[in-house]
C-alpha cells in the first residue's frame, strides 16, 4: 500500500457502511454489541479454559488445542504480526488451507487488528492479483506445496503483478519468503479493540459477473451473523463441528461454522479431506454432531453410508446448501442418516436461511429454509419491480442487519446490485409460502453453480476469448447429478488460426489452468459448433443455446 495514505482512511475508501440511523436501530434491537469479532472465543476461553476448542486433522495433524492454549496461540500470532510491521485496517490476503494455521492465523490477524480477504484454496493468480490488489492489501498468507499446489509460486507472481504486496508469510517451508510470524505478546502493543462498524474481514464474492467482488463484514454484523446461526442450529458447549468444505468460505466459516462454534464453546475439527472414507472416521473418532456439505458431497455421503464401516450415529445435525438440495436427494438423506438434513440458504453479502430442526419433514424435503432474523426484510418481485403475491416466483431482494450495503470499491456494480433504497438484489429466483419459507427456483444472473461455487459465465468467456483457435465462446451451465451443475463452452473456431488438431477438452483446461483461473471454473464439456444462437437484438441466446446442448445425445 502506498506509504502515505493512512490505513484507516484507505480502508473506509469504497466501504458502503449501513446508514446510522440503521446502525443505531440495530443496536437499540440488541443485535449489534459493539464487540470485536473474536470476543466469542475470548468469553469461552474464560469460562471453559480446559475444554477442546480445535482439533487439526489435516495432513498438518493430528494435534488438539483447549480453549486457553488457542487463544494463546492467537495473541501470539498477533504478537507476530504487530511485530512484523502490519498495523490496523490494513488489509492481508489470506490462502490456507484447512488446518491449525488458518484458524490461529485468522484470529491473530483479528486480534491485530488486520483486514483478512478470505480466498478460497482452489483460487489462483488471476483471482488472487485481482482480490489483493482490489482491497488494497500489503501482504499475502500462503503455504508451501506440500498438498500439491506451491502457493510460494503463486506468491512470487503476485508480488510482480501487485507490488503493494510487500511481505509474504508462508505456512510451513517458507523458502525465500517468512514463516508465520509469533512473539511473545508482551513484547509489542497490540492495539486496542477495533470500531465493531468497520470491517473485520472480506469474504469474496462467487462472482457473478466477471472476477469475484470483495464483501465486506463488519464486526457487528458478522458476529451477528455467528450468533443466530449458533441459535438456529442449537448449538451448545456439547458440540462438535466438522469443518468439511473449506474453511474460508461463508457457510463453514460463519453459517454457523467455526466461529458460532467458537462463541458457544464447542469443539472444532477441521479436515482437509472431505471424502467420505476420511469424514466418517472422523464423526466416529471425535463424535461428531454438526457438520456442512454442498448438494454434491452430501450426495456422496449418502451413498457411502452402504459401505463405510464407521459409526457416524453422533451426527444430529447435517447442513446442506450451496446449491439446491434435490427434493429425491433430501429424501434419500433422511433414510440414510435419519431426520438430521437441514436446509441452507444464503450468500456472503449477508441474508441466511435455514430450515429449522422442529420443521416438518416433508417442508425441509421441499423449501430451503426462512430468515434467521426477524429484522430481515425479504422482498420477493417481478422484473419491474413489483412485490409478487406468495407462491407466485420473482427475484429475492433482501436488506437487513447482516446484509451489506454494497461491494467494496465497486461504485458502478452497486448500482445494478442494489436497489437506492438499499436492498440487495441477489439475482436469485425463488417463491416464497405464506411461513416464510423460499424455496429457490434458478437464478436471473449468468450464473453457474458447479458443486456449491458460483462461477459467472462471463470470466470463463473473456478467458477463452485470448486463445487462438477460439473466435466466439458462450459458457452455460447444464444439469449434472453430481456437481448440480456442470460448466459447458461452446465453442466457435477462428478461420484465421484453426487449431492443428481437433480442440481437446483437456487441452482447454490447461491453457485456462496456466491464464491462472481456479480449477472449480474450468469447463467440464467443450461443444465446437459452427454458429452461436442469437437474439433479435443479436446478444448470444443462451436459452435456445442450452436447449440445444441438452438435445444432443452426450448431453447428459
Amino acid at each position: 500500500m502506498p506509504t502515505h495514505l493512512d490505513p484507516a482512511t484507505d480502508l473506509l475508501d469504497g466501504f458502503a457502511p449501513h446508514t446510522d440511523a440503521q446502525a443505531q436501530k440495530y443496536r437499540d434491537a440488541g443485535v449489534f454489541l459493539d464487540r470485536p469479532l473474536f470476543a466469542g472465543l475470548d468469553l469461552a476461553a474464560e469460562r471453559t479454559p480446559d475444554s477442546p476448542a480445535l482439533t487439526d486433522a489435516s495432513t498438518d495433524g493430528p494435534r488438539t488445542l483447549t480453549y486457553a492454549e488457542f487463544r494463546d496461540a492467537t495473541l501470539r500470532r498477533a504478537a507476530g504480526f504487530v511485530a512484523a510491521g502490519l498495523r490496523p485496517t490494513q488489509r492481508v490476503v489470506l490462502q490456507l488451507n484447512n488446518s491449525l494455521d488458518f484458524a490461529v492465523t485468522l484470529y491473530g490477524l483479528l486480534r491485530a487488528g488486520v483486514v483478512p480477504v478470505m480466498t478460497l484454496p482452489a483460487h489462483r493468480i488471476t483471482e488472487i492479483a485481482h482480490l489483493a490488489a482490489g482491497a488494497g492489501a500489503v501482504a499475502y498468507i500462503g503455504e508451501d506445496g506440500r498438498r500439491g499446489f506451491d502457493y510460494r509460486e503463486l506468491a512470487t507472481e503476485l508480488q510482480s503483478r501487485v507490488p503493494d504486496v510487500a511481505q509474504v508469510f508462508i505456512s510451513g517451508e517458507p523458502g525465500r519468503f517468512t514463516p508465520l510470524p509469533d512473539a511473545d505478546p508482551a513484547s509489542v502493543e497490540l492495539p486496542a479493540a477495533p470500531d465493531a462498524g468497520l470491517p473485520a474481514l472480506f469474504l469474496v464474492s462467487g462472482g457473478t459477473t466477471g472476477l469475484p467482488k470483495l464483501i465486506a463484514r463488519t464486526h457487528d454484523d458478522y458476529d451477528l451473523n455467528a450468533r443466530l446461526s449458533a441459535d438456529v442450529a442449537g448449538l451448545t458447549a456439547d458440540d462438535t463441528y466438522l469443518v468439511a468444505l473449506p474453511a474460508a468460505h461463508n457457510f463453514p466459516l460463519c453459517c454457523p461454522g467455526i466461529l458460532g462454534v467458537f462463541g458457544a464453546g464447542g469443539h472444532v475439527v477441521l479436515a482437509d479431506n472431505p471424502s467420505p472414507d476420511n469424514t466418517f472416521d472422523l464423526i466416529e473418532r471425535h463424535r461428531v454432531t454438526v457438520t456442512a456439505l454442498v448438494p454434491a458431497l452430501a450426495q456422496l455421503w449418502c451413498a457411502a453410508t452402504e459401505w463405510e464401516p464407521a459409526d457416524i450415529s453422533s451426527l444430529r445435525l447435517l447442513q446442506v446448501g450451496g446449491a439446491k438440495l434435490a427434493q429425491s436427494d433430501a429424501v434419500a438423506l433422511d433414510a440414510a442418516l435419519g431426520p438430521v438434513v437441514q436446509q441452507v440458504f444464503g450468500m456472503a453479502e449477508g441474508l441466511i436461511c435455514y430450515t429449522r430442526t422442529d420443521d416438518p419433514r416433508d417442508l425441509v424435503q421441499q423449501v430451503q429454509g426462512a430468515p434467521m432474523s426477524e429484522l430481515d426484510e425479504v422482498r420477493v418481485v417481478d422484473e419491474g419491480g413489483a412485490d409478487v403475491p406468495d407462491g407466485e416466483e420473482g427475484e429475492l431482494l433482501v436488506r437487513g442487519p447482516y446484509t451489506i450495503r454494497g461491494y467494496y470499491r465497486a461504485a458502478a456494480h452497486n448500482e445494478k446490485s442494489f436497489t437506492p433504497d438499499g436492498f440487495y438484489r441477489s439475482g436469485d429466483k425463488v417463491t416464497r409460502l405464506p411461513s416464510g419459507h423460499l424455496a429457490v427456483t434458478g437464478r436471473i444472473k449468468d450464473t453457474i453453480v458447479r458443486a456449491g461455487e458460483n462461477v459467472a459465465a462471463d470470466d470463463v468467456e473473456e478467458n477463452l476469448l485470448a486463445h487462438d483457435s477460439v473466435r466466439q465462446v458462450a459458457v452455460v451451465g447444464l444439469p449434472d447429478d453430481a456437481l448440480g451443475e456442470k460448466i459447458c463452452a461452446a465453442v466457435v473456431l477462428s478461420h484465421e488460426h484453426p487449431p492443428a488438431r481437433p480442440l481437446e477438452l483437456a487441452t482447454i483446461r490447461t491453457f485456462l489452468a496456466e491464464r491462472g483461473l481456479a480449477s472449480f471454473k474450468l469447463p467440464d464439456v467443450i461443444r465446437v459448433v459452427t454458429t452461436l444462437p442469437v437474439t433479435a437484438v443479436g446478444k448470444i441466446d443462451k436459452k435456445v443455446l442450452r436447449e440445444t446442448l441438452l438435445s444432443e445425445p452426450s448431453a447428459g
